[in-house]
């Protein structure tokens, strides 16, 4: 124990939970080889582990077991075997013990959590002993652990190296496993939010990344430009200092930039000023950016001309600045104070933001609401670390690794996991402004041996069609979200590539992440599933599920499916001006994702439907009510004569199609207002996809029946 408490900084919340004497069954996440050493540190009782007899059988260790009475276990064992474990660890608890169990039945291999085995229900099965739900935070990582592959790998990090166990309220014995392991993920996101005073900022970090990768590469793009750590470092800190007096009086700076060097470049320059950059959505309407930039108070945009000299339609703010202007003319020592500022001055000084800065707006990112106008979504510091944080314990993260990709820094997924994931993780990143450019993608993969893929499966399909085998080679992970990833080309691309794509699940609401898949883990005779057929991964840590029935918000059992709600540290902290609309989707600290779907016995996620009126085509939100206001806008009527919904479609994930009766008039009228509309090209409906019908169905109530409705369409389209 003494060893323990001089090797780690062990932080204790909720020990109060714990009885001061009397029995009780301690139940914890187990994530390395001292977990616990590490339990026994935080208490002045004794406690009775439970242990895998395969690790009590060990030799060399067996006298220190028995010297602290470890009760051993055979989950393949024999009935017989089975009882009288459950019999000598219930008499523990009956003389009073307390004793532990990792629920999980071994060592997590993908940091995930794994799911708890009903064991524990039988151990305290009609009696009163309390059970406790404890979750150790931070020992993933460490050396004990299986986050590097092996154990003993690497050297510790720092010494002594931080811990943090969390303590839960006492549950009935009655609990099922899954009730403590629900209560488990609660303590993690208990941790998380524990993390939140402490938090410097996405700023400091990256430059204690680039002052640590010096000369490791860090960002390149199709233009050929690369830079390393240490330049760019230099490069954004020369880009602030141009700003810092045209950006002085704005808390938010608009940027029109691609996914490129020079759109990364100006994302790490303007919170390097204590400013918050706000990506615009170029693909967006006219109306959509004006409302983005008139919600923001935007009044000072940074841009580039080869850009936005392709979008002449949108709106500008009253000042505009251009990279090509602010990072010509500089002189040598303009270039030598900069380097000498990156490499030597403190952080605290170098940087105009506090040193702790949890809470602190990090950035806008606009999503649709339900009537087209966009809505938005503040992340904090606090918010987009975490989730970094969550993504870096499961992803097996390594300074060699490559990302390939073309999300827009506009996209949650993009902003977070392109381009901040690498820079404060020392590996790096590579983009491409256009993720329909499958040549472009594919010979970014091939030129810098990318082992990282994020994309969503419509611009998946479509590099697909132009990469082979070879030029895909160096790919070791490929993740998809926005849109659901058809088994078919799931199938394709291992077929082709040799590794299957994988499927995660993220909302902009929530920084995005919230479920991810990942490869199986194969470690000898153990072998753990990181992913399922048909779903969307497990939570990733901090995050915790719920699946609630629809109108009464009452939790249902395993395997039932609902509406999914979701809580992390990660959640939103709201949208930007719009009380009412945060109220609506955080209810009681809870996300109302909008989505329908069930958590299977394995703890996997799959989404079956959605409650809202969207549809995901290529990746983007395209809410069905603002097309439709187009038509009757266009059209002068008032009464039920048209409706949007939507299909399934190979190539985008799914296509709008209007359904519409003989009052509203006729298809070529309706296809020319359509296109005449200010609408973004992927809102529009395809000519083919107009549906003429008697009357639009409808419920008792008067309202739309979309269920019948998508019917409708789908029995056109056979």
């Amino acid at each position: 124990i003494l060893v323990m408490k001089l090797a780690y900084r062990i932080e204790i919340s909720g020990e109060q939970h714990v009885p001061a004497e009397g029995p009780a069954l301690l139940v914890a996440n187990h994530v390395s080889w001292v977990d616990a050493l590490l339990l026994l540190a935080t208490q002045q009782r004794r406690i009775r582990f439970i242990m895998h007899r395969d690790v009590y059988d060990i030799r060399l260790l067996q006298p220190l077991f028995k010297l602290m009475q470890v009760i051993p276990v055979a989950p393949s064992g024999s009935r017989r075997e089975m009882i009288d474990f459950v019999k000598t660890s219930r008499q523990a608890l009956d003389d009073g013990y307390l004793v532990c169990i990792f629920a999980e039945g071994m060592i997590t291999r993908t940091g995930m959590l794994q799911q708890f085995k009903s064991g524990l229900e039988t151990i305290v099965k009609g009696t009163e002993h309390p059970i406790v739900p404890i979750y150790i935070g931070g020992a993933w990582g460490s050396i004990f652990s299986y986050a590097h592959g092996k154990l003993l790998t690497k050297l510790p990090t720092s010494l002594p190296y931080p811990i943090s166990v969390v303590f839960g309220r006492p549950l009935p014995a009655t609990s099922t496993a899954g009730d403590v392991q629900q209560a488990v993920a609660e303590l993690a996101y208990d941790y998380f939010e524990g993390q939140k005073a402490k938090r410097t900022s996405l700023a400091a970090m990256f430059v204690k990344t680039a002052r640590s990768n010096w000369t490791r590469p860090a960002l390149s793009d199709s233009s050929g430009q690369r830079l390393s750590y240490g330049r760019a470092l230099v490069g954004a800190l020369t880009l602030a200092k141009r700003l810092e007096p045209l950006v002085a009086e704005e808390e938010m700076v608009g940027l029109l930039l691609p996914s490129s060097v020079g759109g990364a470049l100006a994302n790490l320059a303007v919170p390097m000023l204590g400013k918050v950059p706000v990506n615009l959505n170029y693909t967006a309407s006219s109306e959509a950016v004006a409302s983005a930039l008139q919600q923001c108070g935007i009044t000072t945009l940074v841009t580039s001309r080869c850009f936005i000299e392709r979008f002449p339609q949108l709106p500008l703010p009253e000042r505009v600045y251009y990279l090509e202007d602010l990072l010509t003319d500089l002189g040598t020592a303009d270039k030598l104070r900069a380097l000498i500022r990156a490499r030597l001055l403190p952080t605290r000084l170098l940087l105009k933001i506090p040193c702790r800065c949890g809470e602190q707006l990090a950035t806008v990112i606009f999503s649709s609401g339900s009537t087209g106008e966009p809505k938005g979504v503040m992340l904090s510091q606090h918010n987009i670390i975490s989730n970094l944080e969550a993504i870096r314990m499961v992803a097996a993260i390594s300074p060699e690794d490559n990302v390939c990709s073309a999300l827009p820094f506009f996209h949650a997924l993009g902003f977070t996991a392109t381009l901040w994931l690498p820079l404060l993780s020392g590996f790096s990143a590579s983009y491409h402004v256009n993720p329909m450019d499958a040549a472009a993608i594919t010979k970014l993969v091939r030129q810098n041996r990318s082992t990282l893929m994020l994309t969503t499966p419509t611009f998946l399909a479509t590099t697909m069609r132009r990469a082979s085998k070879e030029d895909f080679a160096s790919l070791r992970l490929v993740v998809t979200g926005a849109e659901k990833l058809k088994s078919q080309l799931a199938d394709a691309f291992a077929e082709k590539y040799g590794l299957r794509p994988l499927e995660g699940y993220g909302a902009t609401e929530l920084a995005p992440l919230i479920t991810l898949s990942l490869p199986d883990v194969e470690q000898g005779d153990v072998k753990q599933s990181g992913h399922r057929l048909g779903s969307v991964g497990r939570p990733i840590p901090g995050i915790v599920l719920r699946v609630v029935d629809p109108e009464s918000h009452s939790p249902l059992s395993i395997g039932e499916s609902g509406l999914i709600l979701v809580k992390g540290p990660n959640l939103m902290s709201g949208y930007l001006n719009r009380p009412d609309k945060t109220a609506a989707a955080i209810v009681d600290g809870w996300y109302v994702t909008g989505d329908i779907g069930r958590i299977d016995n394995d703890g996997f996620l799959h989404i079956t439907d959605r409650l809202t009126r969207f549809s995901k085509i290529g990746g983007e939100m395209v809410p069905h009510i603002k097309v439709e206001e187009v038509f009757y806008r266009e059209l002068g009527l008032t009464g039920n004569v048209l409706a949007v919904t939507a299909i399934p479609d190979e190539k985008k994930g799914e296509k709008l199609v209007v359904v519409y009766t003989e009052e509203a008039g006729e298809k070529e009228n309706l296809v020319r207002i359509s296109k005449e509309s200010e609408l973004p090209n992927l809102w529009l409906p395809q000519p083919e996809n107009f549906v003429k019908v008697p009357e639009l169905p409808q419920l008792g109530s008067g309202k739309l029946d979309l269920g019948a409705l998508r019917k409708l369409a789908e029995e056109f389209a056979s």
